[in-house]
């Protein structure tokens, strides 16, 4: 006899059967079973491998098949490959494999029929009541006969006891929410009697909802994280490619060094070399000098020596005088060659090689390592935006909040607590207590500015000191050349050239507050050792308008990170 048809029957016994999977096999799925099966193991997929020739084996599978035969070929297609190809896993074919294994699970094995006598059929339904499996034919019992028609039906299970009240032998039909576990209807009389119980099958919807949301946000957790691993393979290959990068400048740079220190060492062998033909060049011309004397001295001696024995009297007489007297001749006393090659003169360049070697060499690491450190520090730029609440009345604020200048006139704003009344200043909206951050200011046409970092509680509404003790972290244009630090006390600055863009650049956690010129990517000044408690906020003071003078805006530009 068939099954009672009735809707109340039809509901309760659906909310006991487990939903369908979506990987069934059957010729509704979306995907079968068949297409991810491994032609080799005739297997689901584990570790799926794609050939050239575009079919899939499972790793081992296709690994052992290669291992035994001289030639790798498609053990499908037969297609050979005249060398190894490197494969690797089909990550997406994997995923779509390994979720059709856990949707399947493994398969159930067949519960039976506990009435039958001989051989026993599939069992249908198991109930509660009567605490067997029924099959088929012995079901319809209980859709025949009003008693049984009362009895608790659900999918046959093999362990049936473990549904029925050890105590009452009946079935577990309640959850106690009190107690957490599953009860029948005897025991809400006796031990949890006045507890608060719900169907199970009420329990179960809820807690399978609960467990969506779990998976869902279990789900999230996943991606969250895959997504960081992402984002950390991303920073390492960033970070490798910047290394290689100054790696290649940095060899370039000590390339160049090498060469310059070439040629000044070339210079100054060229000068000693010189210094030593120009001392031969004297020596010839002195020696030749003397040998012109020795010959003339020679024939003077000859001739004196020829006049000792002459008898010509009256000759000697007219002569003697002349003779008497020496010919003339150079005072060699003071005359030397200079052959200094090695003395002062060599010390003295070599002095001066070094001083200069030296010069270039700190300039260009010093310009290396700034350009390096900006490139850095870039990394950690964030988007700073004006926060009209806390402008003087005489400062004009753009509409997207990135620039301001000063205005002649006071506008008629609220006096809140936030805003400046005696300086000319503005803070950025955001605020940082802790990390890093970087961002750039535009000041180009600007005779005065000062910009920096506050602390939170800062004085605005009376005169104070620019200098950390008071929560200032500032540098300042004065006279449109003349640049100082707010430290305490204050610090000239010396710049090679006029600042278009500075950087300002906070590490809150090391106490650190660098300012760079973005143009020429030198450093300008460094507030260190400091210790921060409290928020920091950006500071801009574009200064007065002097007349128009100073009537550029400052400008908070987007960072272009440097390449």
């Amino acid at each position: 006899m068939a099954e009672s048809s009735s809707p109340a029957k039809k509901k309760r016994r659906s909310s006991m059967e487990e939903p369908r999977s979506s990987f069934s096999g059957d010729s509704s799925s979306l995907l079968s079973k068949e297409q991810l099966l491994c032609s080799i193991c005739l297997d689901v997929f584990t570790d799926p491998l794609t050939t050239p020739c575009g079919h899939n084996f499972c790793k081992s599978c296709l690994t052992q098949c290669w291992e035994k035969s001289l030639h790798c070929h498609c053990p499908l297609c037969k297609e050979k490959f005249t060398k190894k190809p490197e494969l690797k896993i089909n990550t997406t074919l994997r995923e779509v494999a390994d979720l059709f294994k856990k949707k399947c699970g493994p398969d159930k094995p067949e519960v039976l029929c506990d009435a039958c006598t001989g051989e026993k059929l599939k069992a249908l339904k198991s109930c509660l009541d009567c605490c067997a499996s029924l099959c088929k034919t012995h079901l319809e019992f209980h859709s025949n006969m009003p008693k049984l028609k009362k009895h608790k039906l659900i999918n046959p299970v093999e362990n049936l006891e473990d549904y029925i009240c050890q105590k009452h032998e009946r079935p577990l039909e309640l959850f106690c929410r009190d107690d957490q576990t599953c009860v029948c209807q005897s025991c809400t009389e006796t031990d949890h009697k006045n507890h608060n119980t719900v169907p199970i099958e009420e329990e179960s919807r809820e807690r399978t909802t609960q467990l969506g949301k779990t998976q869902t946000d279990m789900q999230q957790m996943i991606w969250d994280r895959l997504k960081k691993i992402q984002e950390i393979k991303h920073s390492v290959e960033l970070s490798k490619r910047s290394t290689e990068k100054e790696k290649a400048d940095s060899v370039e740079v000590f390339t160049a060094l090498i060469r310059s220190i070439e040629r000044s060492q070339a210079e100054l062998l060229e000068v000693m070399e010189e210094k030593q033909r120009a001392a031969e060049r004297q020596a010839e011309g002195l020696i030749k000098e003397l040998e012109q004397e020795i010959t003339v001295l020679k024939r003077r001696d000859t001739e004196l020596e020829q006049l000792s024995h002459t008898e010509e009297h009256l000759h000697l007489l007219q002569i003697y005088s002349s003779m008497c007297s020496p010919p003339h001749t150079k005072n060699w006393t003071e005359i030397s060659i200079n052959t200094d090659l090695s003395g002062d003169t060599v010390r003295a360049a070599l002095s001066q090689l070094q001083q200069t070697l030296n010069e270039k060499l700190t300039k260009t690491l010093n310009d290396k390592l700034t350009e390096t450190e900006l490139k850095r520090i870039q990394q950690y730029a964030v988007d700073v935006t004006l926060d009209p609440d806390t402008a003087h009345p005489k400062l004009i604020l753009s509409a997207d909040g990135k620039q301001v200048t000063h205005g002649d006139e006071e506008q008629n704003l609220p006096d809140t607590p936030q805003r400046f009344d005696y300086y000319v200043s503005v803070l950025g909206k955001q605020s940082f207590s802790s990390g890093r951050f970087y961002y750039e200011v535009q000041v180009r046409g600007k005779t005065k500015w000062t910009l920096g970092v506050v602390r939170e509680n800062i004085n605005r509404k009376e005169s104070i000191t620019w200098k950390p003790q008071n929560g200032f972290w500032t540098v300042w244009l004065w006279n449109e050349n003349q640049y100082w630090a707010y430290a305490d006390p204050r610090v000239p600055l010396t710049l090679r050239e006029k600042v278009e863009t500075v950087g300002v650049f906070v590490d809150y956690d090391e106490g650190l507050v660098s300012f760079y010129d973005v143009k020429s990517r030198s450093h300008i000044y460094s507030f260190t050792g400091q210790s921060f408690t409290e928020k920091l906020y950006p500071y801009f003071n574009p200064c007065f308008n002097d007349g128009g003078k100073n009537s550029a805006p400052l400008i908070i530009s987007p960072v272009l990170k440097t390449e």
